[in-house]
């Protein structure tokens, strides 16, 4: 397990490059109103390939610095945490000495600090084989040492979102136990590095948070995915009141649809996710589960639209819907 993963891929490690100098010009350029334009013909040379490591498994937390541009770490379903200094050429284990449970859900690099990391453990694409895990671990070395910092109970946590100025400020979406009802689910914060958590948003025992999005021009606003959701080994029911679009930090709560959709859809929620624009934060992109679901959009920082109050234990957070009792297994399932 700690042999390193050598991999051609000297090509791939310089479109890293590319695509994070693009990226990183592109931002700039369009935050300053330039509104440039690159040509399609630009990237034709480039493709994607798998710049390892060769193992089985899958993976659906990755994380990485643009202080860094070679530098990156993700999380396997059971394999622990990997990371890279050269884009992708060579992989190594970061953490096996450290976790005491070995499925990752989530990771974040400390944009201030790129030598802080927070990883979540347990994994919330609820296949009939998932690993449950611990909480919340964290390295302020760059992977040397890891320290768990809380949460383990959570048992699954979907997403992790470190203050742009702030390391010690963090948030996490906890889904839970995915085999029964538990309070250890929502959307929590800590100021002190993980010392200590306080919850901002909960639902309910049967609903979880499955994303979460932080506004780039105020870091203490945040949108989160609720999902109310019940695994068992041999079925998945997904949907339920308890599903819905929140805001923490902030009171509102609405999207336009893209295309035919005015607004977002009624009826029975399952799994939401949502995306703020790192251009313009009054871009706020949701994914939905729902008969009519699909992926919807505001222009106006999700301003718009309805208020339905949630119960007090939400604080000032509102819903987008209530949904109904669920009444089938599952809709068209969103990754994010």
């Amino acid at each position: 397990m700690h042999a390193r993963w050598p991999h051609r891929a000297t090509a791939v490690a310089a479109m890293l490059v590319v695509l994070s100098a693009w990226a990183g010009d592109g931002t700039r350029a369009q935050q300053a109103g330039a509104g440039a334009a690159y040509p399609d013909t630009m990237f034709s040379g480039l493709k994607w390939r798998s710049v390892g490591p060769d193992r089985g498994g899958r993976s659906i937390a990755v994380a990485g610095s643009a202080a860094r541009p070679l530098e990156y770490y993700f999380g396997a379903t059971g394999g622990g945490v990997w990371k890279t200094t050269d884009g992708g050429t060579t992989w190594s284990p970061a953490a096996d000495k450290f976790l005491k449970t070995s499925s990752v859900g989530a990771a974040a690099v400390a944009e201030s600090n790129p030598d802080v990391v927070y990883v979540g453990m347990g994994e919330v694409q609820l296949r009939g084989n998932v690993i449950q895990g611990d909480g919340i671990y964290k390295t302020t070395d760059g992977g040397k040492t890891w320290a768990h910092v809380g949460l383990g109970e959570s048992m699954a946590v979907a997403r992790i979102r470190v203050h742009p100025k702030n390391p010690d400020v963090v948030y996490a979406a906890v889904l839970g136990n995915p085999y029964a009802a538990t309070e250890q689910r929502g959307v929590y914060r800590s100021r002190d590095g993980g010392k200590s958590w306080d919850r901002l948003l909960f639902r309910d025992a049967k609903t979880g948070a499955v994303d979460l999005s932080m506004d780039p021009n105020a870091p203490d606003t945040l949108y989160a995915g609720l999902w109310e959701v019940y695994r068992t080994p041999h079925s998945l029911s997904s949907g339920g009141p308890g599903s819905g679009l929140f805001q923490v930090g902030r009171r509102r709560r609405h999207l336009d649809g893209i295309d035919e959709e005015p607004r977002l859809p009624s009826g029975l929620w399952g799994k939401v996710g949502v995306s703020v624009s790192p251009v313009d934060a009054k871009r706020v992109y949701a994914i939905v589960e729902n008969e009519n679901g699909g992926v919807f959009v505001s222009d106006d920082g999700a301003r718009r639209g309805s208020r339905r109050t949630t119960s007090a234990a939400c604080g000032s957070a509102r819903s987008t819907t209530r949904g109904s009792t669920p009444t089938r297994r599952s809709a068209t399932r969103s990754t994010c």
